[in-house]
């Protein structure tokens, strides 16, 4: 029966504290000692041996900086078109339900807004005249596409 040696020998420990002193990541200590980086950070924290990073430094380390959101650039002038760029306030009127229509009589100039509950037995799409490709009415447009509330507020 073959004997299995022990994964931390003395040897080992005293290369491990050595790399530590010297600043090695715990990957590049895992590399020279030859066991995996997982084993390394463990026998780190039983041999309670820290880094000594603040707060403020793993902040710095450990998270790149976030872009700023930005609407995407379709999304922008969709809402463009709908709400325009002056202050007026948009005028949302009653959506026609003369033109609902089945999913087989949709096409791509038809307003896809879902009606009800799918799977009921009124369940239907509101099939109202699309502009431009988009995928719902004027009417279902401002519902879907609204700006966001801070954007409300700052035209307001």
């Amino acid at each position: 029966m073959p004997v299995l040696s022990p994964t931390w020998t003395d040897e080992r420990i005293e290369l491990l504290k050595q790399h530590f002193e010297a600043g090695l990541s715990c990957r590049e200590i895992a590399a020279d000692i030859g066991v995996s980086r997982n084993a390394v950070i463990g026998k780190l924290s039983r041999l309670n041996l820290t880094r000594g990073r603040t707060i403020d430094d793993r902040k710095v380390q450990d998270r790149p900086a976030r872009a700023p959101r930005t609407v995407p650039r379709l999304q922008y002038e969709m809402l463009a078109t709908i709400y325009g760029d002056t202050d007026a306030p948009v005028v949302a009127g009653p959506i026609d339900e003369a033109n609902r229509c089945s999913l087989l009589e949709l096409s791509e100039n038809r307003c896809r807004w879902p009606i009800s509950t799918p799977g009921a037995e009124d369940f239907c799409f509101c099939g109202n005249s699309a502009p431009d490709s988009q995928p719902y009415c004027s009417g279902h447009s401002r519902l879907a596409y609204r700006p966001n509330g801070r954007a409300r507020v700052m035209r307001g």
